[in-house]
C-alpha cells in the first residue's frame, strides 16, 4: 500500500497533514504517536470511512481514495475498530460468519471459514456464546477474526491490544507473527503497547498533531530525540518495552 501526501480537516481543525508512508506486501508496520496524533483517522481514510482531502492512496498501484467501505474491503483491506463492537445478540461463530459473508454467498462455506478462525484464536469453545457475554479480551479476538474473516490481504489492527494482561498481549502477537508467514498477510497496527509494536513490528511511522515526525526501524525510532519526547518520554530505548505502552492513552481516547 502507497499513502501519499494525504490530509484530512474536520471544520477547519487539521487532523491529518501531508502524510506520506509505504507498507510492503507481506509486512508488519506500525503507526504510533500520541492521543490525538491523527493516526485512526489515517485508518478511516483507507478504510473509506470517509475520502481524503488531499493526497492519494493505492493498494496494489490501485488507487482506493475515495472509495466506499464495502469497496474497500471487496479490494482487500480488513480492519478491527478502536472500541470493539460486534453483534451484541448474535453468536460467537454468527459473527464471524457475517464477516466470511463477504467472499462467499454460500453460509455453510462461511461457517467452515469462521470455526477455522475461531479455532485459531482460541475461540472454538466459546462459538455459541453471545458476542454480548464475551470478556474483554475475548471481544479483542473476535474483532480480529471477524476482520479477517473478509479475506484481506491488508489487515488494519486499530488497538487491538488495548486492555490486555501481557500475557495476553503475547499470545496476540503470536498469533499475528504466525498468520504472517504462513499467509504473508500485510499487517498496519495502531497501538500504544509497546510491548507488542516492538515485537510485531519490522517499521515505524510515528505521527504527532496529525503530521509525520519520525519513520524507520524499531531501533531507530525509539531512539529518535524527537519521538521520545513527545510520546515515549526519556525510558531507556534498550530496556524491553512496558506492556502498557507510552503510558498515554486513557480508555476510549481518539487516536
Amino acid at each position: 500500500m502507497a499513502v501519499r501526501s494525504i490530509g484530512k480537516r474536520f471544520r477547519g481543525l487539521r487532523a491529518v497533514s501531508d502524510v506520506t508512508f509505504d507498507v510492503p506486501a507481506g509486512a508488519i508496520h506500525a503507526l504510533i504517536g500520541p492521543n490525538g496524533a491523527g493516526k485512526t483517522t489515517c485508518f478511516n481514510m483507507i478504510a473509506g470511512v470517509f475520502a481524503p482531502d488531499s493526497g492519494t492512496i493505492a493498494l496494489d498501484d490501485r488507487p482506493i481514495a475515495g472509495l466506499r467501505p464495502d469497496q474497500i474491503c471487496a479490494s482487500g483491506i480488513g480492519r478491527t475498530f478502536q472500541i470493539v463492537k460486534p453483534f451484541m445478540g448474535l453468536t460467537v461463530e454468527d459473527n464471524v460468519t457475517i464477516g466470511a459473508l463477504a467472499r462467499t454467498r454460500h453460509v455453510p462455506e462461511a461457517r467452515e471459514a469462521a470455526r477455522r478462525l475461531l479455532r485459531d484464536l482460541g475461540l472454538d469453545d466459546r462459538r455459541a456464546k453471545l458476542a454480548a457475554n464475551l470478556t474483554l479480551p475475548d471481544r479483542k479476538r473476535l474483532e480480529v477474526a471477524r476482520a479477517l474473516a473478509t479475506g484481506p490481504r491488508l489487515l488494519l489492527l486499530d488497538e487491538v491490544m488495548a486492555g490486555l494482561r501481557p500475557t495476553e498481549t503475547d499470545q496476540m502477537v503470536a498469533f499475528l507473527k504466525d498468520l504472517n508467514a504462513r499467509t504473508g498477510i500485510t499487517i498496519l497496527l495502531i497501538e500504544h503497547v509497546m510491548r507488542a509494536v516492538m515485537a510485531l513490528s519490522q517499521h515505524i511511522v510515528v505521527l504527532h498533531h496529525g503530521e509525520k515526525i519520525a519513520e524507520g526501524t524499531p531501533h531507530d525510532v525509539t531512539r529518535d530525540p524527537a519521538v521520545l519526547e513527545v510520546y515515549l518520554g526519556q525510558e531507556d530505548a534498550s530496556s524491553p518495552p512496558r506492556s502498557g505502552g507510552g503510558g498515554r492513552r486513557p480508555e476510549g481516547e481518539a487516536t
